[in-house]
């Protein structure tokens, strides 16, 4: 029996109802209950918004999510959009802004169908249109030709010799970008291998990502390359995209670039992340450099695949993430024969210790803690040598530490921008 004149289940849905819907709402809504429909409305505001909307289990602006998927696919209009205006309007703590409201109406699209998706564009886009003064939001004309893939960017060729292939992706926060990063990769890697902590630092930052030349998307000019060379090809696409001073971050060749580049060109840099990387190898590890050059042209890159996947990443990883490390020995042994061996030498002879001095931006030197190939001791090196370099050693990554601790490098790199 119960005592309390109170009924907390109505009393808890209620709540949640206002934190969703709006207390403007919820009032209209109470204030036209009647003989017909009062017993609908204590249903639903028991069942719906106390026993679903007060589960813990997901955050409020997941299940924000999933009902507009849902209602869009079922075609309840009338929900849909008081869904919409609702998500639009919501408090801080649950509220949806534009851009994560479409990207509910595109995978709806996916598992909801096409005519179903299309129709919610065109109510949710009435609705943005009233609403936008209110909420900060103005719909602009884009060509449905210029779009991409937020998750990718903007990919174009740059107009130089060689031409390099690029990504661009600007800031999802539709603000000015707090810093323009640029990403440079390892040997025998491409640009896709940045993509989450592209995507990541795209939150707000315009981050720049390119194949060096004879990798990925980029041409392969015949002959062998140095240090000096390629950090012109950077310096090139940097001015020819206008970038202005940029974060770059490297790792392993693309460190190598990067130190060259502050070196050669220092207007177009503003700070550096060098990641398992060095300024200059011994005498012997030159020699394995040119050995390695020797084998790729006469027998081609995949005759080192396995052995470059040894070094690239620790045995738990490749015994725990088989499919990972297939997909970058696939991209290894794709590398074009002329462009691997031409960046196999400038790796090989680069030599920028005695001048580590000079580089006069902050920097962040990350070393992988089992890296063999470019080790601790390298990384030390790089920090001691240069002005106020900060050190930070992963733990159990090998060389390529973005791909076996992606976590712990986000970290460091965002700890190294918050500062700058």
């Amino acid at each position: 029996m119960r005592h309390d004149p109170i009924d907390h289940d109505f009393e808890r849905g209620l709540n949640n109802r206002r934190a969703i819907l709006g207390d403007a709402w919820v009032e209209r809504s109470l204030a036209n209950a009647n003989s017909f429909n009062s017993d609908f409305q204590n249903l639903i505001t028991r069942f719906a918004w106390h026993e679903i909307w007060g589960r813990p289990g997901l955050e409020q602006k997941t299940r924000r999510a999933i009902v507009l998927a849902i209602t869009a696919a079922l075609g309840r209009w009338e929900e849909f959009e008081l869904h919409v205006r609702a998500a639009l309007l919501g408090e801080a703590s649950n509220r949806l802004t534009p851009d994560e409201l479409k990207e509910v109406l595109m995978q709806s699209a996916i598992y909801a169908g096409i005519p179903a998706a299309n129709t919610a564009f065109t109510h949710a886009m009435a609705i943005l249109h009233e609403l936008g003064p209110q909420i900060g939001y103005t719909l602009a004309p884009v060509a449905p030709a210029a779009s991409h893939h937020p998750g990718t960017g903007f990919e174009g060729r740059s107009g130089g010799k060689p031409s390099l292939h690029y990504s661009v992706r600007a800031p999802r926060s539709g603000k000015a970008p707090r810093h323009t990063v640029v990403l440079s990769h390892a040997l025998g890697c491409d640009l896709s291998m940045w993509d989450a902590l592209a995507t990541a630092l795209a939150e707000d930052c315009r981050v720049l990502a390119y194949d060096h030349r004879g990798h990925g998307g980029s041409e392969a000019p015949a002959g062998m390359y140095d240090m000096a060379t390629l950090a012109d090809d950077a310096a090139a696409l940097l001015r020819e995209l206008d970038t202005g001073p940029v974060l770059w971050i490297g790792l392993s060749m693309g460190a190598m670039v990067g130190q060259e580049l502050v070196l050669r060109h220092p207007s177009l840099v503003r700070a550096l992340v060098l990641a398992n990387t060095t300024s200059g190898y011994p005498g012997a590890t030159r020699e394995l450099w040119q050995q390695r050059i020797a084998t790729v042209q006469s027998q081609g890159v995949d005759a080192i695949g396995d052995a470059v996947m040894g070094r690239y990443f620790t045995q738990d990883f490749r015994e725990q993430h088989a499919a990972t490390v297939a997909r970058f020995r696939r991209r290894v042994v794709s590398t074009d024969a002329v462009g691997y061996a031409g960046c196999c030498h400038a790796v090989g002879e680069v030599d920028t210790t005695a001048r580590l001095g000079a580089i006069a931006v902050p920097t962040l030197v990350i070393a992988g803690e089992l890296d063999q190939g470019t080790p601790v001791a390298m990384a030390q090196v790089l920090a001691d040598a240069i002005p106020a370099a900060q050190l930070v050693v992963l733990q159990q990554a090998s060389h390529l530490s973005v791909i076996e601790q992606p976590q712990a490098f986000d970290h460091a790199v965002r700890s190294f921008i918050a500062h700058l």
